[in-house]
């Protein structure tokens, strides 16, 4: 009986077209890649590769066995993945880091869509900012991440899925206002660290916010507009959560932010994930977003 690990590196060889590209693609050192591919010359008593050059070539017999290793090996990773499909739904568990009004609003109806569909698997769940979630995912302490951007590049070193766009609203008690009829209010914005785009936004209208507090907290910044202590803006989904009397919301024209899912890793995901990000653009579908 040939082995298998063996028929990978015949398959990898014929692919890649040299033993070095082979143990490239394998993870394997170059020696363990002549090693097998010795043994399993010595088992099937066929010479399967010869020397041209600097390089090798398949031999007839060579070429006959690669093909039919790349078939045996298709079948077997179908099985193997879909037995993992199967078993992982079961018992698997999804790690998600997310900022707090995506936490709010759209995870719980994933979550329950989740555990009606698959209810052996685990959900756990932390609050991070986008730039400590994608630091998270990253070093492998989360399966997942829900994250925001303001441009209109994912990051290029993880696998991001658009969810949707997340329009901006100028919160204040008059209706219909744009940010430049605020230039001279007190503003009340987030840290240092994520008021940037803001500031740009109103830059962009023609003046500088004069910001006299500061809070990430949508029920802070709210309780603030509605005591008449000042402005500021808000994306529609932490509107979705919180929304204090009294208040006005007016969309800002071209003042938006992306919200993405972020995994991490050579695809496909694993098979709980995969579950769960399913469960996600359901929930995001039927909230209408």
């Amino acid at each position: 009986m040939l082995d298998l690990v063996r028929l990978r590196v015949l398959a990898a060889i014929a692919a890649q077209g040299s033993v070095t590209k082979a143990a490239r693609q394998l993870h394997y050192s170059q020696p363990s890649v002549s090693h097998h591919l010795a043994r399993l010359e010595a088992e099937t008593g066929a010479r399967l590769v010869q020397r041209v050059g600097r390089g090798i070539r398949l031999t007839p017999e060579g070429e006959q066995l690669a093909r039919r290793a790349a078939e045996i090996i298709g079948r077997v990773d179908a099985a193997s993945a879909e037995l993992s499909a199967m078993v992982g739904l079961r018992t698997g568990r999804v790690r998600l880091a997310g900022f707090q009004s995506a936490l709010a609003a759209l995870v719980p109806p994933a979550a329950a869509i989740l555990r009606r569909d698959h209810p052996g698997v685990e959900l756990s769940l932390v609050e991070a900012h986008p730039q400590v979630a994608l630091t998270m995912l990253r070093d492998g302490e989360t399966d997942a991440a829900v994250i925001f951007r303001y441009d209109d590049d994912p990051p290029d070193d993880v696998r991001a899925v658009h969810l949707f766009d997340d329009p901006m609203y100028l919160l204040s008690l008059s209706p219909g206002q744009s940010l430049l009829d605020h230039r001279d209010a007190a503003w009340i914005a987030g840290c240092v660290h994520c008021r940037r785009e803001f500031v740009e936004a109103c830059e962009r209208a023609g003046f500088t916010p004069h910001i006299a507090y500061t809070s990430d907290d949508a029920i802070v910044e709210q309780a603030l507009v509605a005591a008449g202590m000042g402005v500021t803006t808000m994306p529609r989904l932490a509107l979705r959560t919180h929304r204090a009397a009294g208040i006005e919301a007016t969309e800002v024209p071209g003042f938006r932010r992306r919200v993405y899912l972020a995994t991490y890793g050579d695809p496909p995901d694993p098979p709980a994930t995969t579950a769960f990000s399913n469960a996600l653009r359901d929930a995001v579908r039927d909230a209408g977003y």
